[in-house]
């Protein structure tokens, strides 16, 4: 077989087995899931009217629409929390250790770890956005190309904050710690224009807020869900996208060509 085939097969075969464990163990997941989805019902349900009367003077399906595209992003950093609790189980149960003696491609288990996570994380943006959707949450301006761009950005979200999560794992000594490192991803969605404009938020904190890759990245899936200004934006979310993913993924490399110890 020639070493491209190799690659696809082995990594086809490693990604089988990674959404195999998420079908077993889906306790995780769902329990990520929690998260979102509960800061959504409390912000829209107990928060919503004093909430979309402070940002825009109008109901609460106005903070609705505001309110989802972050909840979206945050549903990814929620399951990255999964994704480096799982490879580090990986790693400190020895089975990594194992697959680094195999005739297999040593590329195909962090691919196969980065798109399932890929995929899980997809899958609970559209579990989440279907529960915006029964709240409420309607995008009646967007077009076609507008939709596939957002899904674009979501899909291109997760896959940097997967390479990082991934590093994250690799260098975590159990689960727990892995667990733990991964809190920021949860964490700063809260301060990012997720459930309020910058602007709004006091001087000394909007830098804070601004120069992270929600902001950004929120901002611009509202103006293509909602028809807002996007501004430059969209080409920051990317910068902060492709720099992740490179970052992510020399750092999940080198952890994992390191000679174990």
């Amino acid at each position: 077989m020639s070493a491209l085939s190799l690659a696809v097969r082995d990594s086809t075969t490693m990604l089988r087995r990674n959404l195999l464990h998420a079908r077993r163990y889906p306790s995780l997941t769902l329990n990520l899931l929690l998260t979102p989805v509960m800061l959504l019902l409390l912000f829209v349900y107990i928060f919503g009217d004093a909430m979309s009367v402070g940002i825009s003077g109008g109901d609460r399906s106005d903070y609705i629409a505001y309110i989802v595209p972050g909840i979206l992003l945050m549903t990814i950093g929620s399951t990255m929390v999964g994704t480096a609790v799982s490879v580090s189980t990986d790693m400190s149960e020895g089975i990594i250790a194992r697959f680094r003696t195999l005739a297999i491609h040593r590329g195909s288990v962090l691919i196969g770890h980065v798109i399932g996570s890929v995929l899980q994380a997809i899958a609970s943006v559209v579990l989440v956005g279907a529960v915006g959707v029964a709240m409420g949450f309607r995008s009646t301006d967007a077009t076609v190309l507008e939709w596939i761009a957002a899904f674009g950005l979501l899909a291109l979200f997760a896959l940097a904050f997967t390479w990082i999560a991934v590093g994250m794992g690799m260098g975590s000594p159990n689960a727990e710690a892995a667990s733990n490192s991964a809190m920021p991803l949860i964490l700063l969605p809260l301060i990012s224009s997720a459930f309020v404009p910058v602007d709004a938020m006091p001087g000394w904190f909007q830098p804070i807020a601004e120069y992270q890759p929600f902001t950004p990245a929120i901002e611009t899936l509202r103006g293509l869900l909602l028809g807002t200004e996007i501004g430059n934006n969209g080409w920051i979310a990317i910068a902060w996208c492709v720099g992740l993913s490179v970052l992510g993924y020399r750092w999940s490399k080198a952890q994992f060509d390191r000679d174990p110890k």
